[in-house]
C-alpha cells in the first residue's frame, strides 16, 4: 500500500510516502504562510522519486487557515478520480509520534494565533485561554506547538505533566494514521477542514446587496 501524506496545519509543511509502512521519501520545509507556494512543487518532486500513491492522507487541523486549505486543495487534486482521501487531524497526528507515556493522558495544544490556544483532550476540540484551562487530576502528557506553555501553567497548580518532544505534525504520521484509518482501526474522517473558532468574516445584517441590474 503506498500512502501520500501531506500536512501544512502549522508553521512547517511536509508530503512523504509511506509504502508498506515504511517512509520512501520525505520533502519537508518551514514554510511559514507561503505552503500554497512550496506544497505543490514538493509533492511533484516527492511523486516524480517515489511514483504514485494508492491513497492520500491530509492533516484537516485545527490548525492554520491558508495551510489547511492548501494542504486540502492539493490532497483532493491528486486523489481525483485516483484514489481515496482520507482525513487526520493534528492531534492524532501528533499523537502517533509520541512513544510510552506511561499510561497519561495526552492533551493537545496548538496555539490558535489569537492569544489562545486549541486544546484537544478525550476527542473534544475547543478554543481556550491558557488561563481558563483548569489543571487534571490526573497525570498528563502534552504535545503541540503550544505544549510548553500550556504544561507551565498546569504545573505552576501542581499537576503532574509531561512535556513531550512532538511539537508539529509531519507526513510521515499523517500517513500512518491514514493507513489505519484505510483499514478500519480508526473512524472515518472526511477530509475537509476541522475548524474549531467561527468565521471572522460575517454577513451584513441586511444580507449581500442584489446583484446590479443591467
Amino acid at each position: 500500500m503506498r500512502i501520500l501524506g501531506i500536512d501544512a496545519a502549522l508553521a512547517r509543511c511536509s508530503v512523504a510516502m509511506l509504502i508498506d509502512g515504511e517512509a520512501a521519501a520525505i520533502r519537508q520545509a518551514e514554510a511559514g504562510r507561503g505552503q500554497h507556494h512550496v506544497l505543490p512543487q514538493m509533492a511533484a518532486e516527492l511523486l516524480a522519486e517515489a511514483g504514485a500513491p494508492d491513497a492520500v492522507a491530509v492533516s484537516i487541523g485545527p490548525g492554520s487557515f491558508t495551510g489547511l486549505r492548501a494542504s486540502l486543495a492539493l490532497a483532493h487534486g491528486l486523489a481525483a478520480g485516483r484514489c481515496p482521501v482520507v482525513g487526520v487531524t493534528v492531534a492524532e497526528a501528533l499523537e502517533e509520534q509520541l512513544g510510552d507515556v506511561g499510561g497519561r493522558a495526552v492533551w493537545t495544544a496548538i496555539d490558535s494565533r489569537r492569544g489562545r490556544i486549541f486544546l484537544s483532550r478525550g476527542g473534544q476540540i475547543v478554543a481556550t485561554d491558557i488561563t481558563d484551562v483548569i489543571a487534571p487530576g490526573f497525570p498528563v502528557a502534552i504535545c503541540g506547538d503550544a505544549a510548553p506553555a500550556l504544561m507551565a501553567w498546569l504545573a505552576s497548580w501542581g499537576a503532574n505533566v509531561m512535556l513531550t518532544s512532538a511539537r508539529h505534525p509531519n507526513a510521515i504520521s499523517v500517513a500512518r494514521v491514514g493507513g489505519l484509518r484505510l483499514a478500519g482501526a480508526l473512524p472515518p474522517c472526511e477530509a475537509q477542514p476541522l475548524y474549531v473558532d467561527p468565521p471572522e468574516a460575517k454577513l451584513p445584517q441586511g444580507g449581500l446587496r442584489p446583484p446590479p441590474v443591467g
